[in-house]
């Protein structure tokens, strides 16, 4: 039931969300098998839909994909806007610096929510301090750790090999056998592959 509530969010907004880790990247990714969106009607086309609805809809993947509530969202934009530089550019960076995004990015869990739950169960360490605060927001110089009582857990197992072969965003870096990462420095949002378009959201909170 997890696994259906999950897709049909991805079905739902036409485009992967990657919900569900290594599954939205195999052959087995629901979108790519039910490429219309879920209901009654099947195979329904996605319909056009005006310039309010795509914000809309932009707006719900982010939150979606990110695992955060709209308050968060909206709280985020405030302190873009107050910040120095592109409003999208400081809102993408505020959302990416958050400790389970991080944790997600270093490929130490399959997707964000796997991420956000492997902080809550205070798997990780942030500066050799535990940490349980999945929204915490991550500088340039910080580094992360899978805390060693955590390591031997079934959760984490060949996570050494997966992580020799995985490519990490140009802003971290990753020691496999240390298991721990570290944050080089804050993101290039446009080296960054995110599949939203984030000035429509910044165009929706702008009104």
């Amino acid at each position: 039931m997890i696994l259906n509530a999950k897709c049909r969010k991805c079905r739902g907004a036409g485009e992967k969300l990657f919900l569900k880790g290594e599954r939205c990247y195999s052959p087995k990714c629901n979108l790519l098998r039910k490429p219309y969106r879920p209901g009654m009607h099947k195979k329904a086309k996605f319909r056009n839909v005006s310039e309010y609805g795509r914000q809309l809809q932009e707006k719900q993947k982010v939150k979606l994909s990110y695992g955060i509530s709209e308050r968060q969202l909206r709280r985020y934009f405030k302190e873009a806007v107050k910040m120095k530089g592109s409003n999208v550019e400081v809102l993408t960076r505020k959302l990416e610096m958050r400790l389970d995004n991080i944790v997600f990015r270093l490929g130490f869990a399959p997707s964000r929510r796997v991420a956000r739950q492997l902080v809550n169960h205070g798997h990780f360490s942030l500066n050799d301090r535990p940490v349980r605060t999945p929204s915490l927001e991550v500088k340039a110089g910080d580094k992360i750790q899978i805390r060693p009582q955590s390591a031997e857990r079934p959760v984490f197992k060949d996570l050494k090999n997966k992580l020799k072969k995985y490519q990490t965003p140009g802003f971290l870096t990753v020691n496999a056998e240390k298991l721990e990462g570290q944050v080089k420095s804050e993101p290039n949002v446009k080296d960054l592959e995110i599949p939203f378009n984030v000035s429509l959201i910044v165009e929706f909170y702008s009104k």
